[in-house]
């Protein structure tokens, strides 16, 4: 009798495990219908792709210009002289060479003035655009209307100064010029050689990756517990919850969220990664370094993006279930949001130094490790067993996160008025316990 009873209490939770498992199936595929055949959702991918698309195809679409601009361009020495850019000259000095100035100027014609006040005034009324004068070997005002936040011409001029002293230097001590400027810029050789990582190309692909799995978090997270409390607000979360398990309308709707993620970001990726490839040859910047990304660091993001996807994503569910009203959610969910944002700047602001001691211990927390451990990887120094125990961590939290959550949502949905408190929800299913 006893062997029958254990058999038979066997057979019902079996029974019970696959019906939580057909609800589950169900779930998921009702939210995913929801994803994909939204309107906003189908748009805004398609509206990303093309943007991702056109923005690498701008470079080759300027290139065939420019073989027509350029014709059009071409004009009488007369006429091109007449449309030279005027910057004002004044040598107190007598120092200047014309001739070395036109070759670190080529497109620029110079109008000598008797003073400073006449270059000063040229360029106030934009007859010049810019304005110079010369003190002595050393010294030189530069004079300009508006400058803009790229303008480099002063630079430019400091060197052309330091020419000028280099061939003083060469007058006066009778030193041939050109052996003297082959000696000062003789090119020097570097052989390098990276024994281990490269921290300066890896960083950027390492950024974009951090700032990509935040985003990721915080607009898919909030979708879930929206659409949590958007079911309990309009009570349609009763029938659900009486029909289905707690933990299979959880997990159905974070599954669901993580699939939409996958397919959303792999689609742009592979419109944006595939148009790169195509019009590399005519980008001005290079941009190897965040496209080019090695596979062991591609497979860590991907295993450590989805836990920690996987573990704000069960946080937001269950705190959308604290809330009755929309207008709540962001008191509730600040705290997934508080969390998300304090990794975030950790990270990013110690990128530049991942053998550090706070990214080695953010690798091992489990709310922080999907992003800091394969910055490490990308960019520091790590072993294969911190990596496993990393992950081991990490899944294993989201396992459990995943299960309190379910309990606190179970507990929270038919409870409607006030937003319930975390720390209340959790000591209630204690209580229970």
């Amino acid at each position: 009798m006893k062997i029958q009873k254990k058999q038979r209490r066997n057979v019902a939770c079996l029974e019970r495990q696959v019906s939580k498992m057909k609800q589950f199936k169900t779930i998921l595929k009702f939210e995913l219908d929801n994803y994909f055949k939204s309107k906003s959702f189908v748009i805004s991918t398609i509206i990303i792709c093309l943007l991702s698309v056109g923005l690498m195809f701008v470079p080759r679409v300027i290139d065939s210009f420019k073989d027509s601009d350029s014709k059009k361009e071409q004009q009488e020495d007369g006429e091109a002289t007449d449309d030279l850019t005027k910057y004002a000259l004044y040598d107190a000095t007598g120092i200047a060479d014309m001739d070395e100035l036109k070759a670190v100027f080529p497109d620029i014609e110079f109008v000598l003035c008797n003073s400073k006040q006449e270059a000063m005034d040229l360029v106030t009324d934009e007859t010049a655009k810019r304005g110079f004068a010369i003190n002595s070997l050393t010294d030189f005002d530069y004079y300009v209307m508006n400058k803009g936040l790229m303008d480099t011409t002063a630079e430019t001029f400091r060197e052309y100064m330091s020419t000028l002293i280099k061939l003083d230097y060469c007058q006066k001590n009778n030193l041939d010029v050109d052996e003297f400027l082959a000696m000062e810029y003789t090119e020097i050789q570097v052989n390098e050689e990276i024994l281990g990582k490269d921290s300066a190309s890896n960083y950027w692909y390492c950024y974009v990756l951090v700032i990509l799995i935040f985003m990721l978090i915080i607009m898919y997270g909030t979708t879930i517990a929206s659409g949590i409390t958007n079911e309990k607000s309009n009570r349609s979360i009763e029938i659900l919850v009486t029909s289905t398990s707690s933990s299979a309308i959880l997990f159905g709707k974070v599954i669901a969220g993580v699939i939409a993620a996958v397919f959303q970001v792999g689609t742009i990726g592979v419109c944006l990664i595939g148009s790169y490839q195509f019009n590399k040859d005519y980008l001005a910047i290079g941009l190897s370094n965040i496209f080019n990304i090695p596979a062991n660091v591609l497979i860590t993001f991907a295993i450590f993006g989805l836990g920690g996807f996987l573990i704000y994503a069960f946080m937001y569910g269950a705190l959308g279930a604290l809330v009755s009203k929309i207008e709540d959610l962001n008191k509730s969910a600040g705290t997934a949001q508080m969390v998300v944002m304090i990794v975030y700047m950790l990270v990013l602001i110690n990128l530049q130094n991942v053998d550090g001691i706070i990214i080695k211990v953010c690798s091992f927390l489990p709310v922080s490790s999907y992003s800091a451990m394969f910055a490490r990887v990308a960019m520091g120094n790590v072993a294969l067993w911190e990596i496993v125990v990393s992950a081991i961590l990490l899944y294993v939290s989201v396992i459990l996160v995943g299960l309190l959550g379910g309990k606190i949502f179970r507990n929270s949905t038919l409870r409607y008025g006030n937003p319930i408190k975390l720390s209340n929800a959790i000591k209630g299913i204690r209580r229970k316990n």
